[in-house]
């Protein structure tokens, strides 16, 4: 069944370029915020009905800036966090939606948001069953994990949601080097809401990974 928990879809490292209207970017800003609000703060019904919300926001947003990566990203983000609250098997139209937008997203600029798509799409993967139920494959998980670290290697969120990874594949190690690669990026000033519950698990899955390497 799929199911992808709350720390998996984490993924905020929205950098703005110069070349993004200021329209664009306050659009963005509200959509991060109404993100972090319904994935951290509500359950149940209440979150179901704003991610029903929010998705129905975001596909506009695409509509209206069809040749930008960042606005596919967050498209991709938002449902794929949808497909979480949901969970089982009703979940995956929307989890096959969200790698959808993400793969359009790295077709119009793979760098965009410090490799915020190649993370995502990984996390999808890593996620999802497989054939023939879902898409999920752990070589492309592995393989959208390096891509996104080649991008973005200390970022707080490319590191953990790879440590997730390995902690799932038992090599305890490496997971334990990029969870303090991510609990060393700290919290950033934009990003204060998401970065804090961030860092919160970052400290749970450290103290497992320690707990399996004493054993």
């Amino acid at each position: 069944m799929y199911k992808l928990t709350i720390a998996v879809y984490l993924l905020l490292t929205c950098v703005y370029s110069g070349s993004i209207s200021a329209t664009e970017a306050e659009q963005l800003l509200s959509i991060q915020q109404k993100w972090a609000e319904a994935n951290y703060e509500l359950t149940d019904d209440a979150q179901i009905n704003a991610f029903t919300k929010l998705s129905a926001h975001t596909a506009l947003f695409v509509k209206s800036y069809p040749d930008s990566a960042k606005t596919h990203i967050w498209h991709g983000i938002v449902l794929a966090s949808f497909a979480g609250a949901k969970g089982g098997l009703a979940a995956l139209g929307l989890a096959k939606d969200a790698k959808s937008s993400l793969e359009q997203a790295i077709n119009l600029d793979s760098n965009a948001l410090n490799g915020s798509a190649y993370a995502s799409l990984a996390t999808l993967y890593s996620k999802v069953p497989g054939w023939p139920i879902g898409f999920g494959s752990d070589k492309k998980a592995q393989e959208n994990f390096k891509q996104a670290l080649a991008l973005n290697e200390k970022g707080i969120d490319n590191n953990y949601l790879y440590a997730e990874f390995l902690y799932e594949k038992k090599q305890y190690n490496q997971a334990k080097t990029h969870l303090l690669t991510a609990q060393a990026a700290g919290v950033r000033d934009n990003r204060q809401k998401a970065d804090q519950y961030r860092q919160h698990a970052i400290s749970q899955l450290l103290a497992k990974v320690n707990k399996k390497l004493e054993r």
